[in-house]
């Protein structure tokens, strides 16, 4: 329907001959649509096509609600959002009614009294599917007044009486009628809070205090909790646990290219991306320091390493690649080895350590880079086809490298170690700005490190020095 010609009023609505669906309908309809066009029902969300994605799928089109259950930063409140997108455009309410009131059945008394007094002059608004949904994070001080309703002192105070049903301010859900209401953390929520939510997820209405009035409401409800949330900060009560259709486990990126695709879509761009090159092998070894701390017996897996790790840590690492070629004036901002120890600041904050003591998380974070960087440098390089350089070395050949050291310093390096111009070139290809290079004879020479053919000590400058 065109948004010029929308009815206006309930009489225009019915020569229309628009039908109102349930909010269950709507979306299984937009889905199956979705479906057969061969479009994307949740855009933007990585790794989940073969496991998370076609269990929401069938949920939707069975009408089920929803609980998903995963770690942190595994997009679980993404893709409830996403969920928004199969909504209609736009639907019909009665204007002025509090409730997103069905025009052809309102369950709110200033709906019902619109309709009592102006018939098929009843005024009409559309909404868009944004005004439909409601997000609210379980926190422990959330009340039933909250979610579902209480008496409104200024309504009362205005000459309404106690027992008038207009007397009442009602919550988060209901004013959410025909829409999709989100609940994050769920075990969050005090358990007599969730108590009070069995009957919209089994009878489908509400009850407010002690009114006697039930109120059907048509809302499409989803949760998301973590499953360490169980024994740790609360639980789901067994009978509301119950009520959900569908329980999803979601997980981490199970590949690294799909971590690695997630941290290129998701980590902030500004207006002069021209100036960064990011060497694959970089990349990669930011991807893997993610894929080794979840298997890290020094962290709590049970807490999880969210996404967000690797998105952070690559932001940190561009960022001071970039913050070197300011000071350097250099042409663009390539991160290097040398850069990865101040992952530590996007790092550190993200991981929950299974022991304390000082230092620990910067000896953690030293310990994750370099496993990364020998996974990585392995699956590019065979030490054995670097002797050259390690022969080079063996002459009394070393080289200075660090985060502060500009690329134009390895040009040295590139002259007078024998057999790295052509290993560079390999992982460089045509590419011949100093930038790229430097950060290439790193990688080299720290892998080789990592393969013990090289030693490497610390410089009093804050750098390393790579010798035999």
């Amino acid at each position: 329907m065109s948004t010029n010609v929308l009815p206006p009023t309930l009489g225009a609505l019915r020569e229309s001959g628009y039908h109102v669906v349930s909010v269950r309908e709507e979306m299984r309809r937009n889905l199956i649509a979705k479906i057969r066009a061969e479009e994307p029902v949740f855009p933007g969300i990585i790794g989940f096509d073969q496991t998370v994605i076609p269990q929401l799928e069938n949920a939707i089109l069975a009408g089920q609600d929803i609980i998903l259950l995963g770690e942190r930063g595994q997009a679980k409140t993404r893709l409830i959002r996403e969920m928004v997108n199969l909504l209609d455009d736009r639907v019909p309410v009665i204007a002025g009614s509090e409730l997103n009131d069905d025009p052809y059945q309102p369950i709110s008394p200033d709906g019902k009294r619109i309709v009592a007094e102006l018939g098929d002059d009843a005024p009409i608004a559309w909404i868009g599917r944004d005004e439909r949904y409601s997000e609210k994070l379980a926190t422990p001080d959330i009340s039933i007044a909250d979610l579902i309703g209480e008496i409104d002192p200024i309504k009362v105070a205005e000459g309404r009486h106690l027992s008038d049903e207009t007397a009442i301010h009602y919550g988060l859900v209901p004013r959410t009628n025909r829409g999709i209401f989100c609940i994050n953390e769920l075990p969050d929520l005090a358990e007599r809070i969730q108590v009070g939510l069995f009957n919209l997820m089994e009878e489908r209405d509400v009850q407010i205090k002690g009114y006697r009035i039930r109120m059907p409401l048509d809302v499409f409800v989803v949760a998301t909790a973590n499953p360490e949330d169980y024994t740790n900060r609360g639980r789901i009560v067994t009978p509301l646990k119950d009520r959900y259709g569908a329980q999803i486990h979601t997980h981490y990126p199970r590949t690294l290219d799909e971590e690695i695709a997630i941290m290129q879509q998701e980590r902030k761009r500004f207006p002069d991306e021209d100036r960064v090159v990011v060497p694959d092998f970089m990349t990669e070894i930011v991807a893997e320091v993610t894929a080794r701390a979840r298997t890290s017996s020094e962290i709590n897996q049970r807490s999880g390493v969210s996404v967000r790790v690797s998105i952070s840590d690559y932001e940190t690492l561009i960022s001071n690649a970039l913050r070197r070629s300011i000071r350097q004036g250099e042409a663009i901002a390539c991160p290097r080895i040398s850069d990865l120890p101040y992952l530590i600041a996007s790092l550190g904050g993200k991981i929950e350590l299974e022991t304390f003591g000082e230092g620990r998380e910067d000896r953690l974070v030293e310990d994750l880079t370099k496993r990364a960087t020998l996974a990585i440098f392995s699956r590019y390089c065979n030490p054995d086809d670097l002797d050259d350089i390690v022969t080079s070395f063996d002459l009394g050949n070393a080289v200075e490298t660090g985060s502060s050291v500009p690329a134009a310093a390895y040009a040295a390096a590139l002259n007078n170690i024998h057999g790295l111009p052509v290993a560079v070139a390999i992982l460089t290809g045509d590419d011949q700005r100093p930038e790229v290079q430097a950060s290439a004879v790193e990688f080299l020479l720290e892998g080789l490190h990592l393969n013990r053919r090289l030693n490497c000590a610390r410089t009093p400058a804050g750098g390393y020095r790579y010798a035999r």
